[in-house]
């Protein structure tokens, strides 16, 4: 799906004019968010669903970038849906995960997908790797140490009610010849701050399904990755 849309079918382009702050928009105008999701974006922006009054119909979205409101297309359900039927999961990719209580699911593309390169937000949380393994088995249990590998903020909430936080470290390793993505599964995580440069360690246990040969290794967390570490799978 292209940059800021939530509809996967829609391409249109987001003008760059943005909302005013929201005491100098007309009262008719305001919305808000009574009970509702909101995720952090790699590009360090916000993304947010609102709706009028408390639980009316008529979601609204919007990015904010801590200073203004750039409104973005919503999802097909947006005009009967209130923004407590949202809910936001920030994936491996960067993108956002979105459900609204229906069987329609969608996903939303930050910019950055659309322009084909990283702000500076993303280079400045992206998880670094000091050290790990440069062959490693299929089935076979290891350690990396780096830091930043818990990001810098639990990424998504909604409300009192849904906990999607994805503060914690993913493995992902890459097979450099067919591209095909795997994850190993992590666990035994030193510590688990966030925001924080101190040195982390966590353990990755490689699937017995990982396709053999070169392959590169990233740890990914709030859906920003490391530079990858390139091993031999054998």
């Amino acid at each position: 799906m292209p940059g800021r849309g939530l509809c996967q079918r829609s391409r249109a382009v987001v003008p760059h004019s943005r909302f005013d702050l929201v005491d100098r928009v007309p009262a008719q105008a305001l919305l808000d968010a009574a009970d509702g999701p909101a995720a952090l974006l790699p590009d360090g922006n916000v993304l947010f669903d609102t709706s009028p009054g408390v639980y009316k119909a008529g979601s609204k979205f919007f990015e904010w970038d801590g200073v203004a409101f750039q409104p973005v297309p919503g999802p097909p359900n947006a005009a009967a849906d209130s923004s407590f039927y949202g809910n936001m999961l920030v994936l491996p990719t960067g993108q956002i995960l979105f459900t609204d209580f229906s069987s329609d699911v969608e996903i939303y593309t930050p910019d950055k997908h659309v322009r084909g390169h990283e702000e500076g937000a993303e280079n400045e949380w992206a998880p670094v790797v000091f050290g790990g393994p440069r062959v490693v088995h299929p089935g076979a249990s290891y350690q990396l140490s780096g830091k930043r590998f818990n990001g810098m903020s639990q990424a998504s909430m909604y409300g009192d009610e849904g906990q999607s936080a994805t503060n914690y470290p993913l493995v992902r390793i890459t097979n450099l010849r067919t591209h095909h993505v795997f994850y190993s599964r992590t666990h035994d995580h030193s510590g688990m701050a966030v925001a924080s440069d101190d040195e982390v360690s966590t353990h990755f246990d490689v699937p017995a399904r990982q396709e053999p040969g070169l392959s590169k290794l990233e740890v990914v967390a709030n859906g920003i990755a490391s530079e990858p570490l390139i091993v031999v799978v054998k």
